[in-house]
C-alpha cells in the first residue's frame, strides 16, 4: 500500500478544493441549511463537470472506473467545507450497488446518469427500529408482469428529498434479499423529511404502496449490500477526517490571536494540550480511513469489512470529540450560531451516529475476532 498520494491525486484535491472555495463557501452551506435538497444545480452541476460523481462508475458506463482512495481524496475536501448535497448517497452508495447488484443492461440504464450528475439516486436500506440491521428487510418485493411492486417504509435515507432514484432493499416473494431501482416520483411512493442535528445532512423517510420497480441483477444481494454499506460507512469517517483537520486547523489558528491576560490563550497548557490530543485524533483517523479505502479497492471481503469497521469504531468516538474540543477552545463564541465552528461540530457529531457508533463498530469487531459473523 503507497501512502503518497500521486501527483494527479493531488491535483484532483486542488480542483475540489478550489470549486468548494469559490461556488460552496460555509456562507452557502449555511443557506442551505434549512432547504430540503442541501445543493442547488448550479453546484451539483459544477461537481459533475469536475467529473467527481462518475470517479466510482465503470469507464464503460461513462464514469472514471476509479476506486475508494481517489474518491477519499473528494470526500476529504467535502468534509473541510462540510458540504452538504447527495454526493455519497449518489456517487458512492447508489453506484456502488448499481455496479455490484446489476447486471450489464442495469449499468447501461442508471449507471451514465448517475456517473454525469443528470440522475441524482440514493439507497434505502434501513427500517424503523431495526437499528442497522439491513439484511432482513420487511420491506416486500413482489412479481407482477415484467416488473416489481414494493411495499414497506425506509428510514434514513439519505438525500431522498431531490433525489430521482432511489436502489430500495427488499424481501421478494420466495424470502431472497434483493435491491431494486424505484423512481421517486413513482405513484405509490411517499417521501417526508426528518429532522437532524446537522442541517447539512438531509435524510428522508421513504414509504412505498405498491410502488413499481426493476430488480437489479438476480439471486441474493446481501453481498453487494455489504460492500455498499462499508463504502458509505467509510464515505463518512473520511469525510470526518477533513471536517475534524479543518477544526483543528480553525482552532490553533484562534489560539494564536485570541488573547487572555495579555498572551496568546495558545500558550497555556490546558490548550495545547486539547490542540494535541485533537491532532492524535485526526491523524489515527485519517491512517485508518486510508487504509480501509486500499482495503475496499485491493483486499477481499473480510478484510474490507473488517477495515472499515475498525476505522468506523475509532472515528465514531475520536473525531466527535476533536469537534467538542474545538468548542471548548473556542469558548463562549464557540457556542453561537455566528460562529462557524458549530457547523463543523455537527458534521462530527452525526458521524457519532453512523452505523450505530462505536458500539456497535466494536461489537461488531469482536464478532469479527471470534468468527461469529453472517
Amino acid at each position: 500500500m503507497d501512502l503518497e498520494f500521486s501527483a494527479e491525486q493531488e491535483q484532483l484535491r486542488e480542483s475540489v478544493a478550489r470549486f468548494l472555495d469559490a461556488r460552496a463557501p460555509l456562507a452557502w452551506v449555511r443557506d442551505r441549511y434549512d432547504d430540503e435538497r442541501g445543493t442547488t444545480d448550479d453546484v451539483w452541476r459544477g461537481l459533475a463537470d469536475l467529473g467527481v460523481i462518475g470517479l466510482l462508475v465503470p469507464e464503460a458506463c461513462g464514469g472514471a472506473g476509479m476506486g475508494m482512495v481517489d474518491t477519499a481524496v473528494v470526500l476529504e475536501e467535502l468534509g473541510r467545507a462540510v458540504h452538504p448535497g447527495p454526493y455519497a448517497a449518489s456517487a458512492i452508495g447508489a453506484a456502488s450497488l448499481v455496479t455490484s447488484a446489476g447486471d450489464s443492461r442495469d449499468h447501461a440504464a442508471f449507471l451514465p446518469g448517475i456517473a454525469s450528475g443528470s440522475t441524482v439516486a440514493t439507497v434505502a436500506l434501513l427500517e424503523p427500529g431495526r437499528r442497522a440491521g439491513w439484511r432482513t428487510p420487511e420491506t416486500s418485493a413482489r412479481p407482477e408482469g415484467d416488473g416489481w411492486r414494493l411495499d414497506g417504509t425506509k428510514t434514513h435515507v439519505s438525500d431522498v428529498v431531490g433525489a430521482d432514484l432511489a436502489i430500495v432493499a427488499a424481501t421478494d416473494s420466495s424470502g431472497e434479499l434483493g435491491v431494486f431501482a424505484v423512481a421517486v416520483d413513482a405513484p405509490g411512493v411517499g417521501v417526508a423529511t426528518e429532522p437532524t442535528v446537522d442541517g447539512s445532512r438531509k435524510r428522508g423517510t421513504l414509504r412505498l404502496d405498491g410502488a413499481p420497480g426493476h430488480r437489479l441483477g438476480d439471486g441474493d444481494a446481501a453481498g453487494a449490500i455489504s460492500e455498499t454499506v462499508d463504502r458509505l460507512s467509510l464515505a463518512s469517517v473520511v469525510e470526518g477526517v477533513g471536517t475534524a483537520a479543518r477544526v483543528l486547523e480553525l482552532s490553533v489558528e484562534y489560539a494564536a490571536a485570541r488573547k487572555q491576560f495579555g498572551v496568546p490563550i495558545g500558550t497555556f497548557q490546558a490548550v495545547q494540550h486539547l490542540c494535541a490530543d485533537m491532532l492524535r485524533a485526526v491523524e489515527l483517523a485519517r491512517a485508518s480511513a486510508y487504509y480501509a479505502c486500499w482495503a475496499c479497492d485491493a483486499a477481499d471481503s473480510a478484510e474490507r469489512h473488517r477495515a472499515v469497521t475498525m476505522a468506523l469504531a475509532f472515528a465514531a468516538d475520536e473525531l466527535y470529540r476533536v469537534g467538542a474540543s474545538a468548542v471548548q477552545v473556542h469558548g463562549g463564541i464557540g457556542y453561537t450560531w455566528e460562529h462557524d465552528i458549530h457547523l463543523f461540530y455537527k458534521r462530527l457529531l452525526t458521524l457519532q451516529e453512523t452505523g450505530g457508533g462505536s458500539t456497535d463498530q466494536l461489537e461488531e469487531l469482536a464478532a469479527i475476532a471470534l468468527g461469529d459473523t453472517d
